[in-house]
């Protein structure tokens, strides 16, 4: 399957954008003060283990779908510099 130029960039765009807000996110769940994540005692709520669920996956998704973009651009690349020679 080939994958258009504009799509494999897309891809890889939103692998990485993936990661970066997911990390934020889970530094932001790690300090929460609010009580949303941690209890009194300092225990990880279901809130948290929820949370940190979905930004797991979220990783995972983010980078099966960025290697993705990132090996249509290389095949694209490839691709180009195969036809010039």
């Amino acid at each position: 399957m080939k994958l258009s130029r504009p799509l494999s960039w897309f891809l890889l765009a939103f692998g990485v954008w993936s990661w970066v807000i997911w990390i934020t996110f889970v530094k932001n769940l790690w300090k929460d003060g609010s009580g949303l994540a941690f209890d009194d005692a300092g225990d990880p709520t279901a809130y948290f283990w929820v949370h940190l669920t979905l930004a797991v996956v979220s990783f995972v998704l983010g980078t099966v779908i960025g290697v993705i973009g990132l090996r249509g651009v290389r095949a694209l690349r490839r691709a180009a510099t195969g036809s010039a020679s």
